[in-house]
């Protein structure tokens, strides 16, 4: 993978360690877990900007984007920041677009994945990023491992056919999706 693309990570990221007091359990809104120990939702809010930002850094490759979002924290709960994050990301400028859609990587294949398929996915992925400029973005966390080669494949093969304004929109929704699936990870408390 090249040195500028950010790899998949289906796993969780650390998110930053608290830097500012928190409330504690009996204030109102608290949502401390049990035990006393702050929520990862809570810790984000507490963070400096700059862990938050470099946290942000994580689920979207857009300086603009992570400064936006960590600039109207405290956010209450999980929902209200997935929608800052979602508008954030709608109202990227081209260009930040284009390189947070230019540090992403294709999704990983399944091991024991053939070598044709490796082949064939970075011939597509080729193809695709003559024809628009960036490599191909496309959400898979809801796949199962088995069904992203075909559901990556099939997606560049049909989106190889827009036209550069509709594969704009199509490709600025996935690196949203992206975005909100790796920001929901890293926030989750691990029962998800």
């Amino acid at each position: 993978m090249p040195a500028h693309r950010l790899p998949h990570r289906p796993g969780r990221v650390a998110i930053p360690g608290q830097s500012r007091g928190t409330p504690t359990p009996d204030t109102p809104g608290s949502t401390d877990t049990p035990g006393g120990v702050p929520s990862p939702l809570e810790r984000f809010n507490a963070a400096s900007a700059e862990d938050a930002e470099r946290a942000l850094l994580t689920c979207l490759h857009s300086p603009g984007w992570a400064v936006r979002v960590a600039s109207h924290r405290p956010y209450p709960d999980l929902t209200s920041l997935l929608a800052a994050a979602d508008e954030a990301a709608y109202d990227l400028p081209r260009a930040e677009r284009v390189a947070a859609l230019s540090a992403e990587a294709l999704p990983d294949l399944p091991k024991g994945a053939y070598s044709a398929a490796h082949t064939a996915l970075n011939a597509a992925n080729t193809a695709y990023e003559s024809r628009f400029g960036h490599p191909f973005v496309i959400y898979v966390d809801d796949l199962r491992p088995d069904e992203v080669l075909d559901h990556v494949l099939e997606g560049i093969r049909s989106r190889l056919a827009n036209d550069p304004e509709e594969e704009r929109l199509v490709a600025g929704e996935e690196l949203r999706r992206l975005a909100r699936g790796r920001l929901t990870a890293l926030l989750s408390d691990g029962d998800r």
